[in-house]
C-alpha cells in the first residue's frame, strides 16, 4: 500500500466533500437561491436603507410559509408526474388559470428586465465597462446556456452559482451591526400603517413569496424525473416515502437558505445605509453607497453577489414563464428537449431575456418595473395559492400524499397575509 501524505489526504477529502454537496443540492436549494435575484436584492436593500432593522421579522415569518408552499408544489409534481399548471387544471377553470399564467409571465418579464439592469449596472460599477455592453453579453450568454445546454449541465452550473449569495452573509461581518437591536427587531414584529411602509412591505412579500417559484419548483421536479429515465407521465406518477422525505429536506434547506440571505441583506444595508441616512433607489446605489461606509471589499462583495444572483435567477424567471405557458397550451417543453422540437417553449425563454436586454438598452426605469412586478405578483399569488391548496388536498390527484393539517394551516395563513397586504396596499395608496 502506497502511503499518502497529508496534502493528498486533504485534497481527497475536499473532492469527496464537494461531490457530496453537489449531489445534495437539489431543485429546492436552486429555487430558494433564485428567489434572491437582483430585483429581490434591490427590494431588501431599499427596505434596510429606508426602515433600518424594522422588517427583519418578515424574513423570519416568510420562512415557514415558503417551505410549506414550495414543498406542496414539489409534492404535487412528484405525485402527479406533471407541472403545476397541468395539475391545477382539475381544480380551476381553464380561462382563470390561463389569465393567471399570462399575468405571471408579464410580471416575470418585468422582473427579468429589472434583473438584467441590476446585473449590468453592478458589473459596470466594478469593471467600468459600460452597462449596455454587460447587458448584451450577459443576456446572450444566458440565452445560449438555457437553450443549447442539457438540463444536467445547466443544473450543475446553477448549483454552484448559489455560492455567490454568501457574499451578503460575509458583508454583514464587515460592517458595524447592532446585533442586539437586530435580534429584537427579528423576534418582535413592527407594523406601521402608512403608505411608504405598506408599499415596502408589499414589495417585500411579493418578491419573497413569488409565483414564478411555484411553477419552477414543480417543473424542476419533473425535469429530475426525466433525467433518471422516467420520460412519460405514467412513469413519473407516484412517489415513494423516501423520495418525498428527500424532497422535503431539499425544499426546507433551500427556503431557509433564501430567507437567511434575505435577512442578511436587510441587516447589512440597515447597519450602513440607514444608519448614515443614505437614500437608495437601485441595486447600483446600494453597492456604491457601501464603499465609503464599509470599504471597497463590501462594495465588491455586494456587486459580485448581484451578478451571481442574476445569472442564477434570470434563467429561472424565463424558464418559469416557458413552463407555465407550455403546460397551459399543451406545448412540448423541457430543458432537455431539442430546440427544433420545442420551438414555442424556447422562444418564450429567448424573448423574455431579450426583452430584459432591450429594456436596459432603452434605459427603462428598472425600479418602476421592479415595483409593478412585485405588485402583480402580490395580487396573482393569492388565487394561485388557493389553487395550489386545492390541488394539494385533491384526493384524486394526491392520494395518500394529500396535505397534512399543519400544511393547510400554514398555507391559509400565507393566503390571508398576502391578501391583507394587497388590500392594505390599495387602501394606503
Amino acid at each position: 500500500m502506497i502511503p499518502r501524505n497529508a496534502t493528498a489526504v486533504f485534497v481527497g477529502r475536499c473532492r469527496s466533500g464537494a461531490a457530496w454537496c453537489s449531489k445534495k443540492v437539489g431543485p429546492g436549494v436552486v429555487t430558494g437561491a433564485a428567489d434572491d435575484d437582483p430585483s429581490g436584492i434591490a427590494t431588501y436593500a431599499i427596505a434596510g436603507a429606508s426602515l433600518g432593522y424594522g422588517l427583519l421579522w418578515v424574513a423570519l415569518i416568510t420562512a415557514p410559509m415558503m417551505i410549506v408552499v414550495q414543498e406542496m408544489c414539489a409534492r404535487i409534481a412528484m405525485v402527479g408526474g406533471t407541472g403545476l399548471t397541468n395539475a391545477m387544471r382539475r381544480v380551476m377553470p381553464l380561462w382563470l388559470l390561463r389569465t393567471l399564467v399570462f399575468l405571471v409571465v408579464g410580471a416575470n418579464t418585468l422582473n427579468i428586465a429589472a434583473d438584467i439592469a441590476g446585473m449590468s449596472s453592478a458589473a459596470e460599477l466594478v469593471t467600468h465597462v459600460p452597462s449596455s455592453a454587460w447587458a448584451v453579453g450577459l443576456g446572450g450568454l444566458l440565452i445560449v446556456v438555457e437553450i443549447y445546454s442539457s438540463y444536467r449541465l445547466f443544473a450543475s452550473i446553477v448549483k454552484w452559482l448559489c455560492l455567490s449569495l454568501f457574499a451578503y452573509v460575509a458583508g454583514a461581518f464587515v460592517v458595524g451591526v447592532d446585533w442586539l437591536s437586530a435580534l429584537r427587531h427579528t423576534l418582535l414584529p413592527e407594523v406601521q400603517l402608512n403608505r411608504a411602509w405598506m408599499a415596502t412591505f408589499v414589495g417585500f412579500l411579493g418578491t419573497t413569496i413569488t409565483p414564478y417559484l411555484f411553477f419552477w419548483q414543480a417543473a424542476l421536479e419533473v425535469e429530475e424525473e426525466r433525467a433518471i429515465g422516467r420520460s412519460t407521465v405514467t412513469q413519473r406518477r407516484g412517489a415513494t416515502e423516501a423520495e418525498i422525505r428527500a424532497s422535503r429536506a431539499d425544499v426546507t434547506s433551500g427556503m431557509l437558505f433564501s430567507n437567511a440571505v434575505t435577512w442578511f441583506i436587510v441587516l447589512t444595508t440597515a447597519a450602513t445605509l440607514h444608519a448614515h441616512h443614505v437614500t437608495i433607489v437601485t441595486v447600483r446605489d446600494a453597492a456604491a453607497a457601501l464603499q465609503p461606509l464599509a470599504g471597497r471589499g463590501a462594495e465588491l462583495l455586494f456587486a459580485l453577489g448581484v451578478v451571481g444572483a442574476g445569472l442564477l435567477a434570470v434563467p429561472v424567471l424565463a424558464g418559469s414563464s416557458a413552463y407555465a405557458l407550455a403546460e397551459s397550451f399543451r406545448w412540448k417543453s423541457g430543458l432537455d428537449a431539442k430546440p427544433s422540437s420545442a420551438r414555442a417553449f424556447y422562444s418564450v425563454i429567448a424573448l423574455g431575456i431579450a426583452f430584459g436586454v432591450a429594456a436596459d438598452l432603452l434605459r427603462v426605469d428598472a425600479i418602476g418595473m421592479l415595483f409593478w412586478s412585485a405588485v402583480v405578483n402580490g395580487f396573482v399569488a393569492v388565487p394561485l395559492l388557493i389553487g395550489i391548496a386545492l390541488t394539494g388536498n385533491h384526493r384524486g390527484i394526491m392520494g395518500r400524499w394529500r396535505n397534512g393539517r399543519s400544511s393547510n394551516v400554514w398555507i391559509v395563513v400565507t393566503i390571508v397575509l398576502m391578501a391583507a397586504a394587497a388590500v392594505g396596499f390599495v387602501v394606503t395608496s
